[in-house]
């Protein structure tokens, strides 16, 4: 689609691609307007009405990186003096014959279920202010549950590997030196 003219008055004219060169430059000699001649193509205008969207996504995605990287050092952290708070019982369970991945799960469950509470806080929440910011859009989509359901288990497959780590590191702790030390 080809827009003559200026922002106030314009002329639509659809045209095939091979053709739109010679077609310009004919309309171009054949210009009686007051004002200069001016074009622009339809999809050029989409563009531009859409590329602040384009900017902010671009920035949200950015700090949306970074929130799940400080979330995950964190979880990480907290992981960590969980495990290490704990290691006596974590020494005594292995002593008495506890494998690796039970202990990892025991640590593990409790992020888990923390995780859990903030998914079934978090989507209403986000369904509602994306289904607000999406009313201001011609052509949109429609929010569907999947959709947050994707996010959540993606959320819950971070944290268990962010747990996890720390978890696995301190169920492998020699149970006499962590006996030992207390």
């Amino acid at each position: 689609m080809l827009v003559l003219g200026n922002d106030r008055d314009n002329m639509i004219l659809k045209v095939k691609t091979n053709e739109v060169s010679d077609l310009i430059s004919s309309i171009k000699t054949k210009w009686t307007g007051e004002e200069p001649f001016s074009y622009s193509f339809m999809n050029e205008r989409f563009n531009n009405t859409y590329r602040a969207e384009q900017k902010v996504g671009n920035v949200l995605n950015t700090f949306a990186g970074l929130t799940i990287f400080v979330a995950c050092l964190g979880l990480s952290g907290l992981a960590a003096f969980t495990a290490q708070q704990r290691t006596k019982e974590i020494g005594v369970r292995k002593v008495l014959g506890a494998s690796v991945a039970g202990i990892a799960s025991l640590l593990s469950r409790d992020f888990i279920k923390l995780v859990l509470i903030a998914i079934v806080i978090a989507s209403p929440v986000a369904w509602y202010l994306t289904s607000m910011w999406l009313e201001d859009f011609a052509y949109r989509i429609e929010v569907s549950w999947w959709m947050f359901a994707a996010a959540g288990v993606v959320s819950i497959m971070i944290a268990i590997v962010t747990v996890s780590f720390q978890a696995i590191k301190a169920a492998m702790m020699n149970p006499v030196k962590s006996l030992r030390s207390e």
